[in-house]
């Protein structure tokens, strides 16, 4: 139950427990920001007893006498919050597991820490339930959830935010509805604390006045396997401090090292490749953003400690994918790292982040994606372990020795390791440690360095070659017809009030993004949370959302997608037709989902032909090739990607007649590639002449769009003929120009979040945010393009509504947008109020002209 604050601050005061135990608990933001676990913790205690400086590594307890009260305080590390228990070092685990062992008998309450300000979406929910399964059973039974804010903030204010998370409302209901703010800014009211412990003493007489039980066998078990770890892992330093100094013995007796040190980095994405680069050499040679910021090999040169430098980064792979599941553009980059410092790289420095466990899924990806060297490359590479800081008070070789993964990885570079803290970047000796290290390496092994197939290097870059030629024939067939498109339904009108899609694509490939990104809000599951705490493998079905925008009605259905490692099932196809009599009287278009940053195989093209054809061969008139994650292009063209895929993804962007569009996970843009993507879908419609995908019925007479009548079959084969003589002369006037393409490139992440590293859409973090800008945007753009509806571009972008567009900037719509404006259900309906009284002053319902 509640607690009233007021009742246990004047309750009781003369009698209270002598003795609390608390124990504080809490997940980690993956932008970096506090948990505010270890603050909250001395502010209880009344004294900084816990390290606020750097990550808590190991539950600490600390006790002091507070306000007549002995009080035991346990300190423990915390999780991340987007990420299953998997993803949680195993030495963190452990640490977890022992924070109830260091205050027998057992703690009284268990503090849920998290901050007011900290977004909690449904994704936290399936983690937090996972690692609470690390605490005894009846943990929630004795657990208050503790908000902290860095500011006065009321009940009213709590009860608000609250409101907006129904994660959030998930384990307040679980622990009995029992919360607490805390105030970490203020820590001479000692009132606040007072009042948490008459809560707790509250807790505790709700639960009779025991305590939360623990295992002694379980402890005892913890403490020895700690025990054998730190054996284990001391072990380990003295090897590798012998092999170390044969090694240097080897260099002073007169094997002298190169002066100039060639090192490739590779690595997963996000594991701060980037950065370490940066550190290295002593200045920020590589770009360092929160998105993908390494699509191509990138080369830099610095002096550091007496020595000639030069590094090569690489593209990063998703931590948990396969290497089949990797683009054919990121496969030639990383293979051609090693090609990129002639004769080849005296180092390779295989990057492995410290914040999350090398598990199953990180140690296949590695091994797989170092298949794309031969087996020499190990004889030359170091472990390069990033985020230093995450180590704590704990050694890398402890952990090390704590995961089986770390273990096999070490045996396969012959304990070859160093720890880097890009947070540390002043600290010249981690980086000559680094530096000396290599040398070691090189002193020991029997070839200088890794030698290189120079076949190899021609061959990939003759495919480099090809694949820029192909780009270039695709973007000037895509502007062709765009002009060719626009020429052929110049003048054509038409008023259009609803907009019907759906989503079609493998699984994992970002349609739920999608659909958000067009209907403005968090509706659609995540990619991420689906595939990290579900199981996939059972039978989905279609889901329908729908929303109003400036007077235009827009529905989206996400179809289930396929797995590309099995044949289509008959279950799928029934969902890919049922998603057609969910959007009645038939979509307007299929858009088929396709990652960026994946593969796409001959499997996903069979899928998607199989999956469409009930529909007819005329549904491709209605299909557009919707590429998401397309900030994994970063400075790429999208026409690279296509043409460096292979002939299966070409012969989808073919079949949907060139049309195609590019998504970026970012859910806070400006609005504009979705207001260019309801231009193509605009454009579509009314080459369609408003008509639908519908399925075709056995043994009956085919048709594909119900609106149209028999009688008028005739006159449309005499419409198209003429609509073929028009695109010839068309044709026939066209110069073919030498130019370079030009297309609109993916936007970018800024940095509102840091993605997450699994292969998911992390941009989906909220359940009610969306920006208001870009929704405006659109809205504004809607009541003018949709009554007036004037076709001018099949393939292209905006075209000739882009300068309406940009004329929003001068309209009442110019709130600043640096920063993303959020806003819950009662903004959203003042937006659309707004926006209607805007759209009535637009001169819409220009009516349609046919020849028909």
């Amino acid at each position: 139950m509640e607690v009233d604050v007021h009742a246990v601050s004047t309750c009781g005061q003369s009698r209270h427990p002598s003795e609390l135990r608390i124990v504080l608990i809490g997940g980690r933001e993956l932008n970096g920001g506090p948990s505010n676990k270890s603050e909250a913790g001395n502010i209880i205690l009344g004294q900084s007893v816990f390290d606020t400086s750097r990550r808590t590594a190991q539950s600490v307890a600390r006790q002091q006498e507070v306000h007549g009260r002995h009080v035991t305080v346990v300190d423990t590390p915390g999780w991340w919050w987007h990420y299953p228990q998997e993803n949680t070092p195993m030495l963190d685990q452990i640490e977890i597991r022992n924070s109830v062992h260091l205050c027998p008998p057992g703690p009284h309450a268990f503090l849920l820490v998290i901050p007011v300000d900290l977004t909690f979406p449904e994704i936290f929910r399936p983690s937090l339930e996972e690692h609470l399964k690390l605490f005894p059973e009846r943990l929630l039974d004795h657990t208050i959830v503790l908000f902290t804010v860095d500011a006065p903030f009321s009940d009213k204010d709590l009860e608000y935010e609250i409101s907006l998370w129904p994660a959030l409302q998930w384990i307040l209901k679980q622990c009995g509805k029992r919360k607490h703010i805390l105030n970490i800014s203020d820590r001479q009211d000692s009132t606040q604390v007072i009042v948490l412990f008459k809560k707790i003493e509250a807790l505790i007489a709700e639960n009779a006045g025991s305590h939360c039980s623990t295992d002694s066998a379980d402890g005892n078990a913890l403490k020895e396997k700690k025990e054998a770890v730190i054996e284990r892992a001391s072990k380990r330093f003295a090897e590798v401090q012998t092999k170390r100094r044969e090694l240097r013995a080897l260099i002073e007796g007169g094997k002298a090292p190169p002066t100039h040190l060639r090192m490739v980095m590779v690595g997963a994405q996000w594991s701060a490749k980037s950065s370490a680069g940066n550190t290295i050499l002593r200045r920020n040679a590589f770009a360092v953003r929160h998105r993908r910021t390494t699509e191509k090999c990138e080369i830099s040169h610095s002096m550091v400690a007496g020595r000639q430098l030069t590094i090569i980064d690489s593209p990063g792979w998703f931590y948990n994918n396969t290497l089949q599941d990797l683009c054919e553009m990121d496969k030639l980059e990383i293979e051609n790292s090693v090609h990129l410092c002639p004769p080849g790289p005296h180092a390779v420095l295989l990057v492995v982040g410290l914040a999350s466990a090398f598990n199953a899924s990180y140690q296949r990806g590695v091994q797989e994606h170092m298949s794309l060297f031969t087996d020499e490359i190990w004889k030359h590479t170091i472990v390069l372990f990033t985020r230093g800081d995450w180590l704590g008070v704990k050694t890398v070789e402890e952990r090390i020795e704590s995961e089986e993964g770390l273990q096999w990885l070490m045996e396969k570079c012959g304990n070859m390791y160093h720890v880097l803290d890009n947070t540390k970047k002043c600290d010249e000796t981690q980086v000559t440690e680094l530096l000396e290290k290599v040398e070691e390496m090189w002193a020991g092994n029997k070839d200088p360095h890794y030698e290189v197939d120079l076949g190899r290097a021609e061959q990939i870059e003759a495919r480099k070659e090809a694949r820029d030629k192909m780009a270039k024939r695709i973007w000037r067939t895509t502007q062709r017809q765009t002009r060719i498109l626009k020429e052929l339904f110049r003048g054509e009108k038409q008023a259009i009030t609803d907009k019907r899609v759906v989503l079609l694509g493998r699984k994992e490939s970002g349609k739920s993004m999608a659909g958000n990104r067009i209907l403005f809000e968090e509706l659609f599951g995540t990619a991420w949370m689906k595939k990290e705490f579900k199981d996939q493998r059972n039978p989905t079905t279609c889901v329908k959302h729908e929303t109003t925008v400036a007077g235009v009605n827009i529905s989206v259905v996400e179809a289930p997608g396929w797995f590309t490692d099995v044949s289509t099932p008959d279950w799928l196809k029934s969902e890919v037709r049922r998603s057609v009599s969910m959007c009645a009287p038939g979509p307007h278009a299929f858009f088929l989902v396709v990652p960026i940053s994946k593969a796409f195989t001959e499997i996903d093209y069979k899928a998607a032909v199989e999956l469409l054809m009930p529909f007819g061969e005329r549904v491709w008139r209605h299909c557009m090739v919707l590429f998401t994650w397309g900030d994994w292009l970063n400075n790429r063209f999208i026409e690279e990607h296509i043409a460096a895929e292979g002939r299966a993804l070409k012969r989808l962007v073919e079949k949907c007649g060139y049309r195609y569009h590019v998504l970026n996970c970012n859910r806070f843009s400006d609005g504009f590639p979705v207001i260019a993507l309801f231009e193509k879908v605009f454009d579509m419609i009314i080459r369609n002449k408003d008509n639908y995908v519908v399925a075709e019925v056995p043994g009956k007479k085919q048709k594909l769009m119900l609106s149209w009548q028999e009688s008028w079959q005739e006159e449309w084969n005499k419409r198209e003929q003429e609509l073929i003589d028009r695109m010839l002369r068309a044709v026939a006037q066209e110069r073919d120009e030498e130019t370079e393409p030009s297309v609109m490139m993916a936007a970018s992440i800024d940095g509102a979040f840091t993605p997450s590293m699994s292969e998911g859409l992390p941009s989906e973090v909220g359940s009610t945010f969306w920006s208001d800008r870009a929704r405006a945007r659109v809205s504004e753009w809607l009541s003018f393009r949709a009554g007036h509806s004037d076709v001018t571009s099949g393939v292209g972008s905006m075209s000739a509504s882009a300068s309406y567009v940009e004329k929003l900037d001068e309209s009442i719509l110019t709130d600043d947008d640096q920063q993303p404006m959020f806003f819950p259900e009662k903004d959203k309906m003042k937006l659309d109020t707004a926006l209607r009284v805007m759209a009535s002053t637009q001169a819409v319902g220009a009516r349609r002209r046919h020849s028909l």
